[in-house]
């Protein structure tokens, strides 16, 4: 990807350099499809980004460019877009709709982005766009926003215009990520923690080659069915309101009212809350076998219970748990493809780098792409 100096051209209208911002895509160390049933995720930005460089326009227009498309969109400033053409256009154009309902009104702009998050990889790459784009509309604006309510901003871009029924996650973590940690959310109350990833510890992502897509498809099937499941839930039992305030007894209880499938996509997620959890206090105390057995756990719950893993997932893990200094490792991101997360002693990094790529391609046959990574800080400014 080219770096900030690239982008850091002139604004025709003003002849100041642009405003260029930045935010990470996500890696998920433990916590999925837990985010949007009020529950407990544990992600750690990544040093891979997008930039997006900013300056104002004065006729009337948003022109919107993405240099790994190799294309250039425009749309009228007003009255803005109100619904999406399943574009990559979408993600930034959302942004600036929803912030608009927060009062910030960014007018006529040029809007350049580029970025090295691998897509449809569960890495997070929308949300890195979106998080990236509204840090540059708010400079333009000379306007300041809590990070939650930025975070909270981007996902209605997502939800309520793209159209992809995300949680709060992806776009939290590319705003309050901080280097060599991982942040342990809680999804309701968006109060979190910081924890302290020791510097020994590499996250090296795996990437399984089967592309996902989540605006639609089985990712929003399986979110119907968390839904379906927390209204039977709440039905008998009033006081559960999401799947975060319900237990595997409680569960268990209604388990002849619901479909065994949506019975074991909430039973996924009540585990997971709990395995989120004991993850945060492994990291603590760094007690990484503890922290490997829990990603290990998480992985089957999502294989067996949530049913969004595939073949290729299975066959990363499978290979990972038996490589020297591999901690632990599972699936990471939306599910149905994607990739793995696996951490890795950095002594054994290279050669646990080379080992997995090698004998991934003698099962698949795929040639997968192997990111090493650290933890990273979240969005900010670059210039």
């Amino acid at each position: 990807m080219a770096s900030s100096d690239d982008v850091l051209t002139r604004c025709s209208v003003t002849g100041d350099m642009a405003v260029v911002c930045a935010a990470p895509g996500r890696v998920n160390l433990i916590g999925e499809h837990t985010d949007y049933s009020g529950g407990f995720v544990m992600p750690a930005a990544i040093d891979f980004r997008t930039i997006a460089a900013i300056c104002p326009r004065n006729d009337g227009q948003m022109r919107i460019s993405s240099k790994n498309m190799a294309e250039e969109v425009s749309y009228p400033a007003s009255p803005l877009p109100t619904k999406a053409r399943k574009h990559w256009s979408d993600y930034p154009i959302g942004v600036a709709w929803s912030l608009a309902q927060e009062g910030v009104h960014a007018g006529a702009f040029s809007l350049t982005l580029e970025g090295n998050v691998p897509l449809g990889a569960g890495l997070s790459s929308s949300a890195s766009i979106e998080v990236a784009t509204a840090f540059a509309l708010l400079e333009l604006t000379k306007t300041s926003l809590p990070l939650a309510k930025i975070a909270l901003a981007c996902q209605r871009a997502e939800n309520a215009f793209v159209g992809a029924r995300s949680g709060i996650m992806d776009q939290f973590i590319a705003c309050a990520g901080r280097q060599d940690h991982a942040l342990m959310l809680d999804t309701r109350s968006l109060e979190y923690r910081l924890l302290p990833i020791p510097t020994h510890v590499r996250l090296i992502i795996c990437n399984s080659m089967v592309k996902h897509e989540h605006a639609g498809g089985q990712y929003n099937v399986r979110r119907e069915e968390v839904e379906e499941g927390t209204r039977i839930l709440h039905q008998r039992i009033p006081a559960i309101q999401t799947l975060r305030d319900a237990t595997l007894e409680q569960l268990m209880q209604v388990r002849g009212k619901m479909p065994e499938n949506v019975f074991r996509r909430c039973r996924h997620i009540i585990t997971e809350n709990a395995r989120v959890q004991l993850a945060a206090s492994a990291l603590e105390r760094a007690d990484l076998a503890a922290f490997g057995d829990l990603m290990a756990d998480a992985h089957a719950s999502f294989r067996d219970d949530f049913e969004a893993s595939c073949l290729e997932l299975d066959t990363l893990v499978e290979i990972a748990s038996t490589l020297p200094g591999c901690y632990g490792a599972r699936m990471t991101g939306g599910g149905f493809g994607g990739c793995t997360v696996n951490l890795v002693d950095e002594s054994q990094a290279d050669g646990f780098r080379q080992e997995i790529h090698e004998r991934y391609r003698a099962v698949t046959g795929i040639d997968a792409d192997i990111y090493l990574c650290r933890a990273s800080d979240g969005a900010h400014c670059i210039a």
